[in-house]
């Protein structure tokens, strides 16, 4: 009798330790998988965080090549561009095929003449040098559009006329609300309600090409 309430004693020891060691695997186990997990949220967690301030910087980095340029480079691009305008407005007075197209030419060579010599005086002024010629990209555009006749030319003058007015009212605009230097800002800004208006009238005139040139499609 006595013999077997120690066994049984014995027995009953033996079963809550390796209960109790079973537990206690089960919690190690159940706390690295735990921390595991943890550790594979956070890594993925953190992966989201830098693609995301990647997107951001992306972005940031656009804008600023649009909107964020010096005064110095801002004087160049203004110059050439203004100098282009009238290249190719001279071009569209002769070439174009459409009258809305000629006008629009001819306005362009008034219009950006006036202001290539605002900014000429301006740059005597303020010592500044301006470029004497347009660059490689310009030219390029001219001997394409001097290759072109009819409608093919009124077509292509007028898109690159949207894009590149696109282009000058954003930069106009920024240096219109942020240039360092008052006097150019002031230029800036007497400037851009005219590129302005060039911008509007030429996306008009290119809604009515598109228009025309729809209907005859459909007509077909």
């Amino acid at each position: 009798m006595t013999r077997s309430l120690i066994y049984a004693s014995c027995m009953a020891v033996l079963t809550v330790f390796a209960v109790a060691c079973g537990s206690s695997s089960t919690n190690v186990n159940v706390t690295a998988n735990t921390n595991r997990s943890n550790s594979t949220l956070g890594n993925a967690t953190s992966s989201m965080g830098n693609a995301a301030n990647s997107v951001a910087n992306t972005v940031s980095n656009a804008a600023s090549s649009i909107t964020g340029s010096s005064d110095s480079d801002f004087v160049e691009d203004a110059a050439i561009g203004g100098m282009a305008e009238v290249e190719l407005g001279k071009l569209a007075s002769t070439k174009a095929a459409n009258s809305e197209v000629k006008k629009f030419g001819q306005m362009m060579v008034t219009d950006h003449t006036a202001a290539n010599n605002q900014l000429k005086e301006l740059a005597g002024k303020k010592g500044w040098k301006l470029p004497t010629e347009v660059d490689s990209s310009h030219k390029a555009t001219a001997d394409n559009l001097r290759n072109l006749v009819g409608a093919d030319f009124d077509k292509e003058y007028v898109d690159d006329m949207v894009d590149d007015h696109e282009t000058d009212v954003k930069a106009f605009q920024d240096k219109a609300n942020n240039a360092t230097d008052p006097d150019l800002k002031a230029f800036a800004q007497k400037t851009l309600p005219v590129l302005q208006k060039h911008l509007d009238a030429i996306k008009a005139i290119q809604a009515k090409m598109n228009n025309s040139s729809s209907a005859n499609t459909n007509k077909k």
